[in-house]
């Protein structure tokens, strides 16, 4: 459909795409970079824009064209708390750098976070992307024209970094082994997340090799209330042992248990991922797999911006940073409880072998 001069919107790269037959990154190459795009291609594109009323914001050129010294940061969910030490770190170094960041939030959409990618790519110089929900198709397409690194997830041609899931799990699963558990049932997070994927598999794998069961429930919002409705789904038959995505569905599903009469870790035991702050301040305190938050962001824009200068990528695996578990009050002794069906009373026999 033609776009006349009496549209109630102005033309933007988005309607020259749609006339065009073409993803709006192509179009933003085309006015911005034009040897990126081949003459067949940038001719089509062309065309349309004249015929569609489109013309190119000469500023918007100037800035693709030019060093704006400005690194795209994209999360998951910018009200999620394991967030602010990472943002933190990258604010840091990219300051250190000479750089500015802009952040972006894509609220657990993998098409909302390509989108807004792709509104950026004319503005900054590179990105770094955490937790990215979109397909690894799509996060080679976005590498493809500005130098990325993404976090807590592994490409094996694009630079990316992540903390030690495995050894994590495996320290998770020991300790709750050293206190008599059998079985633990795993909360998990979004479908889109890798992180999520690789724990599971890691709980899976290491369990069975050792004897202890495996159960997992979900997909859950990785939220407080995400874990609260994971809790809620466990209570007719609760577990003796949990280990949740992340440390805002572990404190869910403790405050739903807490509710519900259960007393936590006499006859439940919680285990969480990351060691955000609210970890240390619920009561009781969570234990939890700690990652190094903060050197995540610190990391990962120090890479992007190595990139920048010229740095190759090896194509090898992610950069591992270690993940340390802290103990705390949410772990305990296993024992062989029967809980009543209104959770309000229960008789321990004796701790378990």
């Amino acid at each position: 459909m033609q776009v006349t001069a009496q549209s109630h919107h102005p033309v933007t790269i988005y309607d020259v795409a749609k006339a065009a037959g073409v993803a709006p990154s192509t179009v933003s190459r085309t006015f911005a970079r034009p040897g990126r795009v081949n003459a067949e291609t940038a001719a089509k594109i062309r065309r349309a824009a004249e015929e569609i009323g489109y013309r190119a914001n000469p500023i918007s050129q100037a800035l693709s064209a030019a060093n704006t010294r400005m690194l795209g940061l994209m999360v998951s969910d910018v009200a999620n708390p394991f967030y602010t030490p990472m943002i933190r770190g990258a604010q840091v170094a990219a300051t250190d750098a000479g750089y500015e960041l802009l952040l972006a939030d894509c609220r657990e959409s993998g098409v909302r976070e390509r989108t807004a990618l792709e509104r950026l790519v004319p503005v900054v110089e590179g990105f770094v992307i955490g937790s990215s929900r979109m397909p690894d198709a799509a996060l080679r397409t976005i590498a493809k024209q500005r130098p990325l690194v993404v976090v807590n997830r592994e490409l094996r041609d694009v630079p990316s970094l992540i903390t030690d899931n495995l050894g994590g799990m495996r320290a998770a699963v020991e300790h709750l082994q050293q206190l008599g558990h059998t079985s633990v049932t795993y909360v998990s997070g979004p479908e889109a997340s890798w992180a999520d994927g690789v724990r599971f598999r890691a709980l899976r794998d290491y369990g069975t090799s050792t004897g202890m069961h495996t159960h997992k429930i979900g997909p859950y919002l990785p939220t407080f209330e995400g874990g609260r409705a994971a809790g809620r789904a466990m209570l007719e038959k609760p577990p003796t042992a949990v280990i949740a995505y992340n440390d805002l569905m572990a404190i869910g599903v403790m405050h739903g248990f807490i509710l519900a009469g259960l007393r936590i870790p006499e006859q439940l035991s919680v285990i969480g991922f990351d060691d955000i702050l609210i970890s240390r301040l619920f009561f009781p305190t969570l234990t939890t797999v700690a990652a190094p938050l903060r050197q995540l962001g610190i990391t990962a824009v120090n890479n992007v911006v190595a990139v920048i200068k010229g740095a190759q990528h090896g194509g090898g695996g992610a950069l591992v940073l270690p993940a340390t578990l802290k103990v705390r009050g949410s772990t305990g002794q296993r024992r062989r409880n029967r809980v009543s069906p209104a959770l309000g009373t229960t008789m321990v026999s004796g701790s378990a072998s």
